[in-house]
């Protein structure tokens, strides 16, 4: 090991450390997952962070994790996540590398992904990503919380698709939502899906610059990029 990987691993150590030990006070003795946003770093920091413990890691753009993940092929146990807005036609793709996708936000995307993890022999988890802005504002995506039902009967109809959850991005800034209560109808959203889906647990919120408000509010996992990658 050189110089340089020897120093970006400490980094990355002490990043780590840090990262869970705001995680670790927010959660009061709850779980709460950590899921690295590796985008735009290289696969030698996931095989870095991934020798330390960290298991999961989200990527937002098809070719770049489709290449990350075969140069990180035989590292001993990476759960890959697609976390960035998605493209029907990159669907098949997505499909041979995402063990989970977070981002399905339109009705339309659940036929044509179930037909991918079928041609691609897979069964995956995916994650209802709800919007938490006002729906007359500009938003980050995601669906809106009267489209649910209709979500869940089309899903009724995807066996390849495990529903594991929700996710959101924090509202918009300027909208005039306060990021506590969003949070909060995040976990309302999750908590009447799970007395049908009782398995659906998971609620992906809070980033580098939220996490406790998302972790007071029910989070059960965050996601970091930053915090413990750095500034590019």
């Amino acid at each position: 090991m050189t110089g340089n990987s020897i120093a970006r691993r400490d980094e990355l150590e002490r990043n780590l450390q840090a990262a869970r030990a705001r995680i670790d006070a927010a959660s009061r003795g709850r779980s709460v997952d950590l899921l690295v946003v590796s985008k735009t770093y290289p696969a030698t920091d996931v095989e870095i962070l991934n020798d330390l413990g960290q298991v999961a890691f989200g990527e937002n753009r098809d070719q770049e994790a489709k290449r990350k993940v075969e140069e990180c092929d035989g590292v001993r146990s990476i759960r890959w996540h697609m976390i960035g807005q998605l493209q029907s036609n990159k669907l098949n793709s997505i499909a041979r590398w995402a063990d989970v996708v977070e981002s399905m936000d339109r009705i339309d995307l659940i036929a044509p992904l179930e037909r991918a993890a079928i041609l691609a022999n897979r069964t995956m988890q995916i994650l209802i990503q709800i919007n938490l802005d006002p729906l007359d504002a500009p938003h980050r995506g995601g669906l809106s919380q009267h489209c649910v039902p209709d979500f869940l009967d089309e899903l009724e109809k995807a066996p390849h698709l495990i529903l594991g959850g929700v996710m959101a991005v924090g509202p918009h800034p300027g909208s005039g939502v306060e990021l506590t209560a969003a949070f909060e109808q995040l976990a309302n959203v999750s908590a009447t899906l799970t007395t049908s889906y009782p398995q659906a647990t998971v609620i992906s919120a809070g980033m580098s610059g939220d996490l406790e408000q998302a972790i007071h509010a029910g989070a059960t996992q965050v996601r970091l990029g930053s915090a413990i990658l750095g500034q590019r």
